[in-house]
């Protein structure tokens, strides 16, 4: 059982990548200009609404896209392109945009920890199709279903630990290191976005 599980719990992991979305958060809340507080609190929340996100696929996934008639690979594309316009912020040194407006009075950058943070980085295209794979293999296996739910949890678990880690890494890098971090990710996240539509258009078979 354990050596089943092994290989399903390294997918998910490698495709929600808890340690590259940290280097996301980093230049995240560093440009949205986040207090301490802000920045711990959307640590936190990001992994809480991922792990609402992922549970829903796992246990009400394959009903839903399928009474939706929504295909897997329209995912791809979709997180794809709102993938794109978080890189093009990074980029252009806009990532106050991601903060977004009536989060005065204790908002704590909800909108960062939402999108891009929790979607579609940590509960992505990627992550929910290869549930819905996972899932559909083990159709009506409530035991398999619970393991999996166990699984993404200490995946996002270590996702807050990566965040709340990469607080060291801003104060050793400091105000320039972080603006460089954030044209790097840019870049990285652009390339994600556009593989992320190349591979939903070959999965909707358009290519």
């Amino acid at each position: 059982m354990l050596l089943d599980a092994f290989p399903v719990f390294l997918t998910l992991f490698i495709l929600i990548d808890p340690l590259g979305v940290s280097m996301v958060y980093l230049s995240l809340v560093a440009g949205a200009g986040l207090d301490r507080a802000e920045r711990r609190f959307v640590a936190m929340k990001a992994p809480v609404v991922a792990f609402g996100v992922l549970a829903l696929f796992i246990f009400f996934g394959r009903g839903l896209i399928n009474s939706l008639g929504i295909l897997p690979g329209s995912l791809y594309v979709a997180g794809g392109i709102l993938l794109f316009s978080v890189a093009m912020d990074l980029l252009l040194g806009k990532p106050k945009r991601m903060k977004g407006e009536g989060n005065e009075g204790g908002g704590y950058g909800t909108d960062i920890a939402v999108f891009p943070l929790a979607l579609p980085l940590l509960s992505g295209p990627g992550a929910i199709t290869a549930i819905l794979i996972f899932t559909s293999e083990r159709a009506g296996d409530l035991a398999f279903s619970l393991t999996l739910t166990v699984m993404v949890a200490i995946i996002l678990a270590l996702g807050v630990l990566a965040m709340l880690g990469s607080e060291y890494i801003r104060r050793v890098l400091r105000r320039t290191g972080v603006s460089v971090i954030e044209r790097i990710m840019g870049i990285l996240l652009a390339g994600m976005s556009v593989q992320f539509v190349y591979d939903g258009l070959h999965l909707l078979e358009v290519l």
